[in-house]
């Protein structure tokens, strides 16, 4: 599928690292997302999250106040918490109903025994159900500094597996990575997916601004790189677990050394710190023209 079915204009970002960025929330975010509307760009996509104790219509309508802001919205699929072909079925058809939903991001999810009959991704875009619904792309997921219970030789299959899937479906791919620290892991990660032939634009995750406690915990949880050396690049002090700290020094990085041959990439923030802090600090790195 051709990179328009993602944004008509993907590519390196024309004007600063961070011109097209995405955002993720949950449910519990809309007053948040409100607040902030007024500061974000029309049409920014917004991944909304598939949390166990939010209901399925939370997450529904979180899609559709996503949408009636005028912003894009990308609702999450935990594979292994659906619970029936009949859920997976009314989720589809009816946040494309009362949303407009064009676009889902798929992942199989953490609970060890599956729910119902969805072990995995393969398993969910099996059912056809979002090519029958209009689902234009599906977002999966990138692993850039490995997954926890998976060998980078078994990530790479993994990827390439769902590509030629949504591929044979006539559905674009788009690949969003779990957040990092350092700009190294990505850049080289970016390199061996394009000499994979997987020239699909890819959205690097990036932690917002949060308390340096907060980063660490979440890191710890999702298995990503946060040595002391790590730290230290990305502004923080491993002594010194107080106050916070941006993604400056991993965005000014990226920003100087992505290339043609890292293919269409653009910026994915995980607001730890809050949707708003988060959508405040993108304005004002945008606004100085780093």
């Amino acid at each position: 599928m051709e990179v328009s079915a993602i944004h008509p204009a993907w590519g390196r970002p024309p004007h600063g690292m961070t011109d097209g960025y995405s955002l993720e929330m949950t449910a519990k975010d809309i007053p948040a997302l409100r607040a902030a509307a007024p500061r974000i760009a029309p049409e920014t996509p917004v991944a909304i999250t598939f949390l166990p104790n939010e209901t399925m219509d939370a997450r529904i309508a979180a899609a559709a106040e996503v949408r009636a802001l005028g912003f894009e919205p990308m609702p999450h699929l935990s594979a292994r918490r659906i619970a029936s072909h009949a859920e997976l079925e009314a989720i589809v058809a009816r946040t494309v109903a009362e949303a407009g939903v064009k676009r889902m991001f798929l992942v199989a999810g953490d609970p060890p025994v599956p729910a119902g009959p969805f072990a995995d991704t393969m398993a969910l875009l099996a059912t056809g159900l979002f090519e029958q619904h209009g689902i234009s792309a599906i977002g999966i997921a990138g692993h850039p500094e490995g997954h926890p219970s998976m060998t980078e030789g078994q990530c790479w299959d993994a990827l390439e597996m769902k590509y030629a899937e949504l591929e044979s479906r006539g559905i674009a791919t788009l690949i969003v990575t779990q957040f990092g620290f350092d700009a190294a892991p990505f850049l080289s990660w970016l390199i061996a997916l394009r000499q994979r032939g997987l020239d699909v634009p890819v959205r690097i995750g990036v932690p917002g601004p949060a308390g340096v406690a907060t980063l660490l915990r979440f890191a710890a949880r999702c298995g990503v790189g946060a040595s002391a050396n790590v730290m230290a690049k990305y502004g923080i002090s491993i002594t010194k677990l107080i106050g916070s700290a941006g993604p400056d020094a991993l965005i000014d990085e990226l920003g100087s050394k992505l290339g043609s041959d890292h293919g269409p990439v653009r910026l994915h923030f995980y607001p730890f710190g809050g949707l708003e802090k988060t959508v405040d600090w993108i304005n004002t790195y945008a606004a100085r023209g780093r």
